[in-house]
């Protein structure tokens, strides 16, 4: 959305005063208020929530709170102070207390409803009425929306306390996965890999919860025990937190006519989305039935190109819902995801996530959720054929244009101009016949060796000494190279560093984060430092102690221990 206000940003945000001067609260101006709402913002207790677009709610400051880490690339393309993070008011504020805030900073947040989908199928199970209206953020309430050196950026505080969409729980997040969102969100900003981002991360001295997780070295899929862990908040930042699931769930609405305001309500949500995410596509003289459809065409294009990404990178999202689907097309919830260590096609990190949602299956998991996004954008072509059977025309795309995406990301990790499908395939097979590294195999080969020696670093097991694998491999790689452009050492240089941009050296793994949160709770935070600096430049040749450390297979004692190769809960 365009700034609404003339407002210059401070050349540097020192203070919260500086920040008070850039509050613009887009979603409150436009968008509808629950008409049940309470007026002090305290809503705690789960209830319906029958329209609207949010519920205004104060979060509830952890006790005793105390830093832990903030971006600092984020904080300097925000023009923040490093300072600031460490301030008295900045600490109040991003770990809940909005009691002493400067005008015109609101004192009250807000959360808002959403509706689920899995794989395409609507639900209401998990709505503790049964109905779908009682669905939404239960733990993560919106606090600030600035427009800051022209951009417009949405804060929100995951783990901020109850909402009426909680659903019983206490509204917590606890420091294990705190730390875990707080890194990954930069690191695959670092990648290029569109994200919400991360701008601070604290921590409870003495507030704690109970939360199931398993017991240590366990291979159970299924968490154990009960235990106690302390509290963070982690502040996420992105232009919109507005997900296909609230689009779905006013569509839902529209559909079965469940008051009178459900068209406007719906057509409310998808301009104000368009305004806040599409303004530099969508022209905002257009009628609303246009800019629908181009909507539609611009979100397909955007998620085709998130969901190849994140498979470039050996990212799985692991539980891929219309409610953890952004609409603006960027990485959104990271509760259970996880980067791949051997290359699995079938690779879900999430005990609870299904096939449906495993690595290789993210294309036919983003089209199911497109779908369902389209299916609620054609309450508002009910009148109008034409954009309909256009809407209908650019969903049924969806696997054309997926695919497309695909073939290019594939060429360019192989540093091949058009993809060669016999080569591929017969990688993809040795890759799985032989347990390689997915990470470490692509970084090798941007090297363009001249044979197959590198390569083998990435090989897990006993098939390093495997003759007929490794003859399989050599003849791979004779096709390989003579595929490549390269006819110099200039064209050799030239390919090998554009190749190196595109594979990564280093991705966040899951058992390098286990050491962080572990010393974390002790109070020492050495380790959220040393992967904050190798994981905000995955694509660099780092020290080689950074090398020894993190540029290796993950170890064979570590396979199929609970809480490392899968997790079960993401609070």
């Amino acid at each position: 959305m365009k700034p609404s206000n003339t407002k210059q940003t401070p050349e540097t945000i020192k203070t919260l005063d500086d920040l008070a001067l850039l509050a613009d609260y887009s979603l409150l101006k436009t968008l509808e208020c629950d008409p049940n709402a309470s007026v002090d913002g305290i809503d705690y207790a789960p209830r319906q929530v029958f329209s609207g677009h949010y519920v205004p709610v104060n979060p509830i400051p952890i006790q005793t709170p105390t830093y832990i880490a903030h971006s600092k690339s984020f904080f300097k393309e925000l023009g923040f102070a490093d300072s600031l993070a460490t301030s008295d008011e900045f600490i109040r504020l991003f770990s809940g207390d909005t009691s002493q805030l400067p005008k015109p900073l609101h004192k009250i947040g807000w959360a808002t409803g959403y509706a689920l989908s899995i794989y395409g199928t609507e639900y209401y199970e998990q709505c503790p009425f049964k109905t779908g209206n009682g669905y939404g953020d239960g733990r993560a309430v919106s606090i600030l929306e600035a427009v800051i050196k022209g951009k417009r950026w949405e804060m929100q505080l995951k783990g901020g306390g109850r909402t009426p969409y909680c659903r019983g729980a206490d509204g917590r997040a606890v420091l294990r996965s705190s730390i875990r969102e707080f890194l990954a969100q930069e690191h695959m900003h670092a990648l290029r890999v569109p994200s919400s981002r991360s701008l601070s991360l604290y921590t409870s001295q003495t507030e704690r919860v109970r939360r199931p997780w398993f017991r240590n070295g366990s291979y159970s899929k299924d968490p154990e025990v009960m235990i106690e862990e302390a509290v963070a908040i982690t502040t996420r930042v992105a232009p919109s937190f507005i997900r296909v699931g609230q689009i779905e769930l006013f569509g839902r609405r529209e559909s079965k006519k469940e008051h009178a305001n459900t068209l406007k309500e719906l057509e409310q949500i998808v301009l104000h989305l368009i305004d806040r995410e599409y303004s530099d596509e969508i022209d905002k003289s257009l009628t609303t039935e246009k800019k629908v459809v181009l909507l539609a065409c611009e979100f397909r294009d955007r998620i085709t190109s998130l969901i190849s990404d994140w498979i470039c990178v050996g990212f799985c999202q692991g539980n891929f819902n219309s409610d953890n689907c952004a609409a603006g097309g960027y990485t959104l919830d990271y509760g259970p995801f996880g980067f791949m260590d051997i290359f699995d096609p079938q690779y879900q990190p999430w005990t609870g996530g299904g096939m449906h949602y495993s690595f290789l299956n993210q294309p036919q998991a983003g089209e199911q959720n497109f779908h369902m996004f389209c299916k609620a954008l054609e309450q508002l072509l009910k009148s109008d054929e034409n954009t309909l059977q256009e809407l209908r025309q650019i969903r049924d795309d969806f696997s054309k244009v997926m695919q497309g995406k695909m073939i290019k990301m594939w060429a360019s990790k192989l540093g091949l101009e058009t993809l060669n499908a016999e080569l591929f395939n017969e990688l993809v097979k040795l890759m799985m016949e032989t347990s390689v590294d997915y990470t470490i195999f692509f970084r090798e080969l941007s090297s363009l060796p001249d044979d197959i020696s590198s390569l083998k670093r990435s090989f897990y097991g006993d098939t390093q000494n495997n003759e007929k694998i490794l003859m399989a491999w050599s003849e791979w790689h004779q096709k390989w190279k003579s595929l490549i452009n390269v006819t110099s050492p200039e064209s050799h240089d030239k390919l090998s560093q554009k190749m190196k941009q595109i594979n990564p050296k280093y991705t966040l793994r899951e058992w390098f984060l286990v050491p962080a949160y572990e010393e974390a709770q002790k109070g020492n935070y050495k380790f959220i430092e040393e992967l904050q600096e190798v994981m905000t430049d995955p694509y660099s040749e780092l020290s080689s102690e950074f090398e020894e450390k993190y540029y290796r297979k993950k170890p064979r004692e570590l396979f199929n221990i609970a809480g490392i190769s899968h997790v079960s809960c993401s609070s």
